[in-house]
């Protein structure tokens, strides 16, 4: 006999992960990601022989090495904080919510977690809420998981259940769960010295992409940076707003976060804390980008303190966040 089906399906969505720190398991990760459209917006005819001809084949080697610095007993970082907070949400939910985790790319994928929901509980008309961990709008990372699950449920028949929800780029939970690492950050840093420099980063997008957002991206990325600043009292002249990882040559929106702590650094700034509103969980951008080589790239221009604010799910899922994604669990007033 079959489980009773649930009243609702709450499936948190991340990015996504190599399933090993291997050259094999990073080339079918970044096959499967930078072949995405809406992640490289480039025709098909010129991207897909460069990626697959040149990037796929010199990348991995040297990305595998990367995560290599970062992978853990339980695997992956940013797998082990996602499931870590499905498991925290889904105890902060009745218990006829069904609540699981997806990536958008790698396993397991979205289109498996809709499958296996179907096969569970056949006829059922349960909703199904799918919700991005990217709060701040952009083709490349919050809007593929919608248009893909978009798709999804027009494949498999669920549009009249499918409810795509969204995380506020200032949402309460999320904001005092990044204020509260940044607060955690301070508190490590030695009191006699000046105040730590707040850097905020964000994952960066090319420029042009961010124009035909209509800047959508850069607005919701300031506002969060706004409202970080405020919940944590920070000077506007103690903080500055940057963006990371270029790939590729198109011009992207800047600051640029390696420039800016270099450029703080030579300016006689001694200590900074950098914090990553746009990672919810930790993962190779956070840890190793900013964490090691950031951190030897400010070191070496003459900083002294270097801190990385943990993401709201280190060591544990923040509270104030989980309560963000719980109450999208509740029925919506029609």
């Amino acid at each position: 006999m079959s489980a009773p089906a649930p009243t609702s399906e709450l499936i948190l969505v991340n990015l996504g992960t190599p399933t090993a720190a291997t050259p094999a398991a990073v080339r079918a990760f970044l096959a499967e990601f930078l072949g995405d459209p809406m992640v490289v917006d480039k025709p098909r005819w010129l991207w897909l022989p460069i990626l697959h001809g040149i990037i796929l084949r010199r990348r991995p080697a040297h990305v595998a090495k990367a995560y290599a610095q970062i992978w853990t007993e339980a695997g992956s970082p940013l797998a082990a904080g996602t499931l870590a907070l499905t498991e925290a949400v889904a105890a902060a939910t009745p218990t006829d919510v069904h609540v699981t985790h997806a990536f958008r790319y790698g396993a397991p994928n979205l289109e498996e977690r809709l499958r296996a929901s179907l096969a569970a509980h056949p006829g059922s008309n349960h909703p199904i809420r799918i919700v991005s961990l990217f709060p701040q709008r952009t083709a490349s990372s919050s809007e593929t998981i919608t248009v893909h699950a978009a798709k999804l449920a027009k494949q498999l028949g669920l549009e009249s259940r499918l409810e795509l929800c969204r995380l506020a780029p200032t949402g309460p939970g999320c904001i005092k769960a990044l204020a509260d690492g940044v607060e955690e950050a301070r508190a490590s840093d030695d009191p006699s010295r000046e105040p730590p420099h707040l850097v905020v980063s964000f994952h960066g997008i090319p420029s042009y992409v961010n124009a035909k957002e209509n800047e959508t991206y850069t607005k919701d990325c300031q506002a969060t940076f706004d409202a970080l600043l405020t919940a944590t009292n920070t000077p506007r002249d103690n903080a500055t707003l940057a963006f990371q990882s270029r790939f590729g040559r198109d011009p992207w929106i800047g600051p640029a976060t390696d420039e800016t702590l270099v450029a703080l650094a030579r300016a006689g700034t001694d200590s900074v804390i950098v914090a990553t509103p746009g990672f919810l969980t930790a993962g190779l951008e956070t840890i190793e980008e900013l964490g090691l080589r950031a951190r030897a790239d400010f070191l070496a221009a003459g900083g002294k303190h270097f801190t990385l604010a943990p993401a709201p799910v280190e060591p544990t899922p923040h509270p104030a966040l989980v309560g963000d994604l719980a109450a999208l669990a509740k029925p919506r007033q029609r």
